[in-house]
């Protein structure tokens, strides 16, 4: 069965009142499919372009740049337990949080439960559809530019497939979660994802990110912090990649020498689109700021490359983890990934991201083998 057999009838919907009629029969024990078309052009936050809907048969695409939707959701998604079934909804999830902050009320992911159900890690939507359902999807207009209007009648038919199947896929993924045990886990990984993506603050500690100032002495590794802190913040309120202000490279060149004046501040971060005089200055007088006690407590150090012991007990560790999976069922990498091995190794504490059903059946297993 190809896309075009399809031909889903999905009105264009561009008025708050024909949303609302729309959504009112959605009751808090729907199962809604939900996907959305976003583009990134120059700007830290995803802008939203398509929100795609799925519900009892019925698709609908709605026009966001038409359409206030900074109350329309809320109540239907948010509020009552609807499941929100979308696949791999990370930045979806991120496009879609000025309207919905904290994401849907209950979601169910489909690349994740993928996952658990023994497809593989990261299956693509295509290839899910295609094992599932035994539709193949035209994935054509992947590119398309998702702020023109009008869409063409190409781009609308891509943008409504993309819903017509979650609620199929759903089922079917739903059923093989419950026969291998496996719901309360995927409802927790689910539950974590829309806690990331509605953090609005950034990394708390972006230092952890850069292994090279692993060797730094604490004040210089939390003097980075500040200036990797002061660049989300930065970002966010410009509206303007991270990049624009101060490349990766850059903010550890800063860190690691600190400019003696503004003159050579300027010079070093030449080239930077959206560093301005005013951001010049103010990056200038917090790198030239005094790192106090306080702020290195807050500071986690940076891990670096395990060598000797620690290498060896990330290798066994991983081991492990390979057995374990393989009994599970599950990839290694869905049951634990190697960075939250090197963090544990590396610093003695508990990952966050080993929170959860991971660590009922992980702790004392790595924890054994800790060097």
């Amino acid at each position: 069965m190809t896309s075009s057999e399809l031909a889903p009838d999905a009105p264009w919907i561009d008025r708050r009142e024909a949303l609302d009629a729309w959504i009112a029969p959605i009751g808090p024990a729907a199962v809604v499919g939900l996907d959305t078309e976003f583009m990134r052009r120059n700007t830290f936050y995803p802008q939203l372009a398509l929100l795609q809907l799925a519900h009892d048969g019925r698709y609908a695409l709605i026009d966001p740049l038409a359409v206030p939707l900074a109350d329309a959701l809320t109540p239907t998604f948010a509020t009552q337990p609807v499941v929100t079934v979308m696949h791999s909804a990370g930045e979806d999830l991120e496009a879609m949080s000025p309207c919905l902050p904290d994401g849907p009320h209950t979601l169910f992911d489909t690349q994740i439960a993928a996952a658990f159900v023994g497809m593989g890690l990261g299956i693509s939507y295509r290839a899910l559809v295609a094992e599932l359902v035994g539709a193949e999807l035209d994935k054509g207009e992947t590119r398309s530019d998702w702020l023109q209007r009008p869409l063409t009648e190409s781009q609308k038919l891509y943008a409504a497939l993309d819903v017509v199947h979650l609620h199929p896929v759903h089922a079917i993924l739903a059923e093989r979660l419950d026969e291998r045990g496996r719901t309360g886990w995927h409802a927790e990984d689910c539950a974590r994802m829309k806690r990331r993506a509605s953090h609005r603050e950034g990394d708390p500690q972006p230092q952890r990110g850069f292994k090279a100032a692993s060797e730094w002495p604490a004040e210089k590794q939390a003097l980075l912090r500040r200036v990797l802190r002061w660049r989300e913040t930065t970002a966010r309120e410009l509206d303007k990649p991270r990049s624009w202000l101060l490349e990766d490279v850059q903010a550890l060149d800063l860190a690691g020498s600190i400019p003696g004046t503004q003159a050579n501040l300027d010079e070093r971060t030449r080239g930077t689109r959206a560093l301005r005089s005013a951001q010049r200055q103010e990056l200038f007088e917090l790198l030239r700021r005094p790192v106090d006690t306080d702020e290195v407590a807050a500071t986690a150090p940076v891990v670096g490359h395990p060598l000797g012991e620690s290498k060896r007990a990330i290798n066994e560790m991983r081991s492990a983890v390979d057995t374990l999976a393989t009994q599970l069922d599950i990839p290694p990498g869905l049951l634990c990934a190697r960075r939250s091995m090197e963090e544990f190794v590396m610093t003695g504490a508990w990952p966050e991201a080993l929170e959860g059903w991971r660590r009922e059946i992980l702790f004392e297993r790595l924890s054994a083998l800790l060097p």
